[in-house]
């Protein structure tokens, strides 16, 4: 019984240095991930998907799922084609067709792209307060709604009847900039 002991002693003893050193290879397979993750935010699509291809093949369970999404990210953004639009009004339905179809950051990129063009795009602020509304960035939704009715009064009537700002109806700063009080 003694030896017994002995051994399930020996073998708890063994246990953590095994597990140290699978721990010490999923933290360098982890430090790999971060670095490819980091590339791609950057932008910078092969690099990370050279990356994301060198891990996902030896990547513990838990990251190889999400290397096999960002790869397949990175190869989407490396054969999206270069667009270009007629006219703002063009580019602005693009941003939206992305924001529809759940894309959010693309549809993002593209209503920045028009802002930076012409700060006073009220379509695009509109735009952009609607993808925060969408998103649960209410404090950047009413600042972009407040700039584009401000540019474009008649915005507030479209706001109004708007079902993407179901999220914000609740919020009395939303009511009190679509229902100001008359002077």
């Amino acid at each position: 019984m003694m030896q017994d002991v002995r051994n399930a002693a020996q073998s708890r003893k063994k246990t953590p240095s095994a597990a140290a050193k699978h721990d010490g290879t999923s933290a360098a397979q982890f430090q790999q991930y971060q670095s490819a993750v980091q590339l791609l935010q950057q932008g910078k699509f092969e690099r990370a998907l050279a990356a994301f291809e060198k891990l996902h093949p030896v990547a513990p369970i838990e990251l190889k799922e999400r290397c096999a999404m960002y790869i397949a990210t990175c190869q989407r953004q490396l054969e999206r084609p270069n667009l270009t639009f007629a006219s703002r009004e063009e580019h602005y339905d693009y941003a939206v067709a992305q924001l529809n179809n759940g894309y959010y950051e693309e549809a993002r990129e593209h209503f920045a792209t028009i802002l930076a063009d012409d700060p006073d795009a009220d379509f695009a602020l509109y735009g952009l307060a609607l993808l925060n509304a969408i998103t649960g960035q209410a404090q950047d939704c009413l600042a972009n709604l407040a700039r584009a009715i401000e540019l474009n009064p008649k915005i507030r009537l479209q706001a109004r009847v708007d079902n993407d700002f179901q999220t914000m109806v609740d919020d009395p700063r939303f009511t009190e900039l679509l229902y100001p009080e008359i002077p």
